[in-house]
């Protein structure tokens, strides 16, 4: 294994953790990105989305055609995001969250596990390739977003779009998450839960409470929504699921005073789905259970405010296979892998209608959190994981 591996993929995490990109701040990290791949002759091309009621996105997609290929070559994409969520209190971090700080073999910063971790190692992964002429017999391409911990509206899905248009089509695609449970490479993220957003708002009559036959209170009729609603489980799991949960984040009525009864009250829900429901499934399932509630005179109103996100699945095939027997060789593991749906949402979602995908990344424990870092040697096993699979995945 090449030794400065370890050297280019620190190097390039700390220019990208110098970069605050938080969501949808540039701040010059798809330009290090970008500078990086052209060194090593990557076509980069960035595209810039807006519209569909969110913020406008700077994204990157990068390209490479080994000299080998020909039309029955295969299709490599690694997906990934550069942008970060926002540090919280500066002053509880111990090292500022922007300065790279590297000590005792750990890096500090925001986005060093999620996931500037993951692209930096990518990266060093395919310059190592490249030195190594193992990348002449196929092609690679990175979709990098500034837009996957917000709206994640104007990046990787628009990216994929634009790239089927132009006329790529992938084979097979590992997203940079971080996936892993307790040590490097103990976890593959073969799927992931769908989402879904619900918001039921009761309108009522306000008026004194002392007179309530001149008034149509709202409360009722919700608390009985609600009780309908999470009293009622969706379903068992299935083989590669859990069980679908809903959960009710809020219950509104934005009433201080004790002697008014008020004029509406909300309620907002989310439910994390199995591959036994989707978006369309779950809304006539929730209507359903309102619609057997008594309004007492109350309007009711249901909406689904956000596109929410579709589950997905790829059992282990013939990539994945390759991927866990590189993995298991690297970490020295005998046992199996764990192979995972858990966990929120990830642009793997949007991959999904393309080509199968799964996540592979460092471990996840400081993700988002304050002193979010990353030890060195994760992110140099996650390279040589990166680098032994691709180089494989070519040659098989």
């Amino acid at each position: 294994m090449p030794q400065n591996i370890e050297k280019i993929a620190t190097d390039l995490l700390v220019d990208l953790i110098k970069c605050p990109s938080i969501t949808p701040i540039e701040a010059g990290s798809l330009d290090v990105v970008e500078e990086f791949l052209s060194d090593i002759g990557f076509t980069c091309t960035r595209l810039k989305f807006e519209g569909d009621g969110s913020y406008p996105v700077d994204n990157l997609f990068a390209t490479r055609r080994g000299k080998n290929c020909d039309t029955t070559s295969k299709h490599f994409l690694f997906g990934g995001h550069v942008d970060v969520v926002p540090i919280g209190d500066e002053a509880s971090w111990t090292h500022p969250p922007f300065s790279a700080h590297i000590e005792d073999g750990v890096l500090w910063g925001r986005g060093a596990t999620d996931m500037k971790s993951g692209v930096a190692a990518f990266c060093a992964a395919m310059r190592v390739l490249v030195e190594n002429n193992d990348a002449e017999n196929g092609i690679i391409s990175l979709a990098i977003t500034m837009d996957e911990e917000a709206d994640a509206i104007n990046g990787t899905e628009k990216i994929l779009k634009w790239a089927k248009e132009q006329g790529y089509k992938f084979d097979f695609s590992i997203v940079g998450e971080p996936s892993s449970n307790k040590k490097i490479g103990d976890r593959i993220k073969i799927g992931r839960r769908g989402s879904f957003d619900g918001i039921i708002k009761v309108i009522g009559k306000q008026g004194h409470i002392a007179y309530p036959e001149k008034c149509k209170n709202p409360i009722p009729v919700l608390a009985e929504i609600a009780t309908a609603i999470s009293s009622n489980p969706l379903d068992e799991g299935d083989e590669h699921f859990q069980p679908s949960s809903l959960q009710i984040s809020s219950f509104d009525v934005g009433n201080k005073a004790t002697n008014v009864i008020p004029e509406q009250a909300i309620l907002r829900f989310n439910v994390r789905h199995n591959d036994l429901w989707n978006q369309g499934t779950l809304f006539d399932w929730t209507q359903n259970l309102i619609d057997k509630i008594d309004a007492k005179g109350c309007e009711i109103v249901f909406e689904s405010p956000t596109r929410g996100a579709n589950c997905f699945i790829f059992p282990p095939a013939k990539d994945v296979e390759l991927l866990d027997e590189i993995i298991r060789n690297q970490i020295g593991s005998n046992s199996k892998l764990d192979y995972s749906t858990t966990g929120g949402t990830s642009d793997a979602r949007f991959i999904a209608s393309y080509c199968p995908v799964v996540e592979c990344g460092l471990v996840g424990d400081h993700m988002h959190a304050v002193d979010e870092r990353v030890p060195l040697s994760q992110l140099t096993k996650l390279s040589e994981i990166y680098l032994n699979f691709i180089t494989r995945y070519f040659s098989d």
